[in-house]
């Protein structure tokens, strides 16, 4: 009976604040308020896709400011969510939802540590009784640190175990992430078998980029997609494998006038012939003397909701280039590290012998 009763009072604050993030949902949907955030950041960014995800963080940790998880959450993931997808989309960015989602949330959970609304700096200040200003700006400097993790979501989705189709795979990625995550730390902290000298702690924060992220190096050298013709949508389609993704290049104009151009990947579900994964993907296309437009779209499906339209023209297909592991850049990362090591393994022997002497 104690049970009941505790948990029928500390679902009063979820219930309220749930219904308030409802009518926040609620009202973006119906004043389209969504898409004047996109304009919003498209805007002040000018279309950079960087500074997209610079001002997409900061509108997020801002929205999140004295709200529970659970309403920091629908807020921040209805309101700035559709932000990074479309223009990351219109950008050449595409990236998994689950990735989108974990960026604006991270974000938003850490305005809980965030002056002048942090409201856990805040109840450790009364805990510790220091002054509550001073302890939310070292907690901010703090989590800002970490600041980094979000981005590497969006820009390496094998840190989301997304894409690995083998145990060997998700072992090497923990490895591999477990390193970079302790070179990161040792190259924001000044610190590693020894002081770090200024181009130590450079070259330490260049080696964890490229573990997180060796693809970035790949990309510079070799793209990362083909381009193929359009007007062979329909056999790439069937050719590809059970429950794969369409990746497209569109372009046209939206119902209120705009030229769109950007990038949509689309899910085509089980095998079958090239019109019936379209299909499942939610559209159905027509070929104009050699130009291939959406001729159909299925209500509600994926393509209406990636912002796809009627006559919208298909460009071209793209698919996954060819081209050598991206795992070849841990070769001299691990070797520039090695490196490293030897170098301030030596410095701290040399500084132990001195102040024995």
């Amino acid at each position: 009976m104690d049970g009941f009763a505790t948990g029928a009072r500390n679902m009063i604050g979820i219930g309220v604040a749930t219904a308030a993030a409802g009518i926040i949902v609620g009202t973006v949907s119906l004043t389209g308020i969504g898409q004047v955030m996109v304009e919003f950041v498209e805007l002040i960014s000018g279309g950079n896709l960087p500074l997209i995800l610079v001002f997409t963080a900061v509108i997020s940790l801002i929205l999140g400011m004295g709200l529970p998880t659970t309403a920091n959450y629908i807020v921040v993931s209805s309101l700035m969510a559709p932000v990074i997808v479309e223009l990351g989309a219109e950008n050449g960015l595409i990236v998994p939802l689950i990735a989108v989602h974990l960026f604006v949330f991270y974000f938003g959970i850490m305005a809980d540590v965030t002056p002048p609304v942090g409201l856990a700096s805040f109840a450790a200040a009364a805990v510790s009784g220091s002054d509550p200003m001073k302890t939310g700006l070292v907690a901010f400097f703090y989590s800002m640190r970490t600041a980094v993790l979000p981005f590497l979501f969006i820009f390496n989705n094998e840190l989301l175990l997304i894409g690995l189709d083998h145990p060997v795979d998700v072992v090497i990625v923990i490895i591999v992430s477990t390193i970079a995550m302790l070179v990161f730390a040792a190259a924001t902290q000044g610190y590693f078998f020894a002081r770090s000298k200024l181009w130590e702690s450079a070259a330490l924060l260049l080696i964890a980029f490229t573990l997180f992220r060796p693809g970035f190096w790949l990309d510079l050298i070799e793209p990362p997609y083909e381009n193929l013709p359009a007007t062979t949508i329909i056999e790439d389609a069937a050719k590809m494998p059970e429950n794969a993704s369409i990746l497209l290049d569109v372009e046209g104009m939206n119902i209120e006038g705009e030229e769109v151009s950007k990038s949509v990947m689309l899910p085509l579900g089980p095998a079958g012939s090239g019109e019936d994964r379209l299909y499942n993907a939610g559209i159905a296309v027509r070929d104009e003397d050699g130009r291939i437009y959406i001729d159909d779209l299925v209500f509600a499906g994926p393509a209406e909701k990636a912002g796809l339209d009627f006559d919208f023209e298909i460009t071209a297909v793209k698919v996954e280039a060819d081209r050598e592991p991206k795992e070849i850049f841990f070769i001299p990362a691990f070797l520039l590290l090695g490196g490293i090591i030897v170098l301030q393994r030596r410095r701290k022997r040399n500084e132990d012998a001195l102040a024995a002497a």
